[in-house]
Formats: structure tokens, sequence, C-alpha cells
């Protein structure tokens, strides 16, 4: 019975996925797997999931880290694994660890690549996987008076070869050595290679699948909950407030190493629990996604609007108040409200933009003209813009946001929200409701 499709269910699901398999067909994908993945039992579903990235058409670059691999070997041979300014320092007995370590990992990792097993994702894939020496690496040296011997920081990352086997359709498998020109064997940190490695092909994303559920709204209370979206200047402010983060259970860990790559040009980083069975794929293939992202937000594309936005809005919003998308609101009013907008332009056009009014003693505000412009549709910026406003209303305190709309029911159901009877308005809204539009009202809460 297990194998029944229901089509009422899987339908819906499957053309919502579509879109994102189609954004994201021929992008690059740096991803990191902390060898704590690998001991919790993680590593075959882990990698069926990588392989339907790939069947997908992602390109994909996975790197593995080997902590606890390494500090068991370590106890094996009677030595206490030994850190500071949170990197193991790397003597020549844990250097043999190490290297023992990534030798059965890397091992484990093509294996389960090449499990084309019946009746599992990964039935008829093909998935060659390609190591190399990639890295090239140099001493962390002496810090502190601490001297960190064989650990080493990337110099430099071999983003050509790396690319050329992924565009003839490799996964790219890097270990976190690499070695000095000399031939001298280091080892790195594997956030630091796949931060480096990312930065120098130019990822479109870098996703750590690690030991922490994501970024909390509020660093300081672990049981707050999970940011979804950070601008890169919010990171770097969190990363600045939380001070060294030497545990990688530390929140700012994976944080500082998606912020370094996002200012580095990458345009989404990501930091996702491995104890959520799919969390690649929910992450990347669902709205909501799982975990928190990190997001080079351009401060110039999404922002508040001013006076000198109005015409802007009205060329923007003009077409679709012609065909009752829109209700028409006259330039008077849009001139009066325009702090009440967000926008989102580039080189000085105003591509989309929604307004947010604000019923303070009800506690709600509705969500009016959201409008992205016909060119740009498709590219999520409804989504972005949803999220700024959505943002807005928090910050004021509000426990919901609603909108009145004729036509694209769907779309906000999708992200939320719910429909209500009219009658659930605020009074001050109600009076000017139109009764004879009969337009749906759509509520999202907060809480």
């Amino acid at each position: 019975m297990s194998g029944l499709v229901f089509p009422h269910t899987f339908v819906p699901w499957f053309r919502s996925v579509a879109p994102y398999i189609h954004a994201y067909r021929g992008e690059t994908f740096v991803v990191g797997m902390p060898g704590e993945l690998v001991a919790a039992g993680k590593l075959n579903n882990f990698v069926q999931d990588l392989a339907i990235l790939h069947a997908m058409g992602i390109k994909i670059v996975l790197v593995h880290g080997f902590r606890p691999q390494v500090n068991e070997q370590l106890a094996a041979k009677g030595q206490t694994p030994r850190y500071s300014h949170g990197r193991r320092i790397t003597d020549a007995v844990a250097l043999d660890c190490a290297q023992e370590a990534a030798g059965q990992l890397r091992f484990e990792i093509e294996a389960a690549f090449s499990q084309g097993l019946p009746n599992t994702p990964m039935a008829n894939a093909t998935v060659r996987v390609v190591s190399g020496n990639f890295l090239t690496a140099r001493p962390v040296g002496i810090v502190d008076g601490v001297d960190f011997q064989h650990s080493g920081l990337v110099r430099k990352v071999d983003g050509g070869a790396i690319q050329r086997a992924i565009d003839i359709g490799a996964i790219v498998l890097l270990s976190p050595f690499g070695f000095s020109p000399t031939g001298e064997a280091f080892n790195l940190s594997m956030e630091d290679v796949a931060t480096a490695t990312a930065i120098a092909l130019q990822a479109d994303k870098l996703l750590f699948v690690c030991e922490v559920p994501g970024v909390p709204e509020d660093i300081r209370d672990p049981d707050s909950p999970i940011d979804t979206e950070l601008a890169l200047a919010d990171a770097e402010r969190m990363v600045a407030q939380a001070g060294p983060a030497p545990e990688p259970t530390d929140v700012a860990f994976y944080l500082r190493h998606c912020a370094e790559a996002c200012r580095a040009g990458v345009e989404r980083s990501h930091i996702i629990p491995f104890a959520v069975d799919g969390a690649l794929l929910q992450e990347v293939y669902t709205h909501d996604g799982i975990g928190t992202m990190v997001v080079d937000e351009k401060l110039e594309s999404l922002r508040e609007a001013s006076a000198d936005d109005v015409a802007g809005i009205i060329q923007l919003i003009e077409p679709f108040e012609r065909d009752g998308t829109l209700v028409k609101r006259s330039r008077t009013e849009i001139e009066r409200d325009a702090e009440l907008y967000t926008v989102i332009e580039h080189d000085g056009v105003i591509f989309g933009c929604a307004a947010l009014y604000p019923y303070v003693e009800a506690r709600t505000a509705e969500m009016a003209a959201l409008t992205v412009s016909a060119e740009v549709q498709g590219q999520g910026d409804g989504d972005r813009l949803l999220k700024r406003v959505e943002q807005r209303a928090k910050a004021m305190g509000l426990d919901s946001i609603f909108v009145l709309t004729t036509r694209t029911m769907h779309w906000f159901i999708k992200r939320g929200f719910s429909q209500v009877d009219p009658e659930w308005l605020p009074e001050e809204r109600k009076r000017k409701y139109n009764w004879d539009r009969r337009s749906l009202v759509l509520v999202k809460r907060f809480n």
C-alpha cells in the first residue's frame, strides 16, 4: 500500500515544487557536511537527497568534515584532542588520525553514492564522484602563543578544475586537507574549505547541513523561533554581538562562515539541521524551507519608499489597475502614503511594490497594491516583498496581516494565508469594503 499515489495531494505538491526545479537547474551548490552527520547514521539518506538534487540539474560540491572520527582515532591511540580558538591543534599523531579518518570517510561516501538499489531514490542513478588535490594550504602558525603545528588555512582553491568536473556532471568531493607547494599536508576545517570553495566558484548557494537547527530570532535565547531569513547586515551584527564562537554548536560558528561567503559574492548561504530527515530537500524545494538562510540583499534593491518613488510606483501599478487586478488609487493617495510602501528597484527602475496600512487597535494591517512587473515575475520578488512587509508588521507589534484579492487567492494561500469572512475586518476597514467587488479576505497570523 505504501506505493499508492494520491493525485489530490501529489499533483498540487509536484506543481508547487516545479518552479524551484526550474529556478535551480544549472546552479552550483556547495554543501558542507560535518562528520557528526555520518556519526549520527544519516549518511545514506543524505547522499540520496544529494543525488536527487544532482538529478534535477544542480551542480554539487560536497565538503565533508571529520571531527568525531578524528577524535575516535585519537582515543584509540590514547591521545586527547586539543583545541584552541575553535580550531584543532594538529600534532603529528592527530595528522595521522585525520588522514586515516579522511580516507575511511571518503570510502563510505563514495560507497553511498554507488548504492543504486531498486525502490530507492538511487535506483538507475549514475553519479560520478570526483576527488582530488584542489586545495592549496598554508599553516595557521602560532596564534597568541599557541603553535597549531599541522593545522592549516586555505590558501587557494583551484576553482577552474572543480568547475570543469561539475560541468561534465560529476559531484566533487572535498576532504578538509590541503597541501603546501612543497607537498606538506595540512589539516583544514570543513567550514573554511566549504566557504573558500563557494567563494572561488561564486556558487549560487552555500549550505551547511549541521548540528544546529538554524539561527534563533533572539540569539541570546536558543529556544526562540528560528529566523528563516537573515539579511547579510543582520547576520554580521549577530556575529559581532556573539563574540568568539569556538564550538560548532554555537549559533555564530556557522553564521560567521555564511556571512563571509555572502560578503564575497555568494548570494545565499544556509544553516540547516541534519537531525531533520530530508532537510536539504525541504530547504531547496519548499517555499518556507527549514533552518536559516542568509541573503546578500543589496540595500538599494529592497527598501522603504520615499516621495521620490511615487512616479515609479504609479507607472508600475497602472497596467494592473487598468485590467482590474488592483483597485485604482489616486496619485494624491500614493503621495500621502509613500512611506507605507516597500519597493524593489534596480538601477533606478521600480520593479515591485507593496503597501502596509496598519490598524493598530485591531493589531493587524492590510497589505495592499502588492505588484511585481511582468518583466521579472517568477523570480521571487513577490516573496521578498511579502517577507519585508511581514517584518515591518511584526516590528509594529501586530499579530497578523490581511489582503483583499479577487484573482490571486492561491498565491497567498500557498504562503500561509487563510480565508476569513469580510466581517472579520477591522471596523474602519469594513466601512470602506466594496461589497460589489466581492473581494476575498485572506489573513496571515504570526503566532
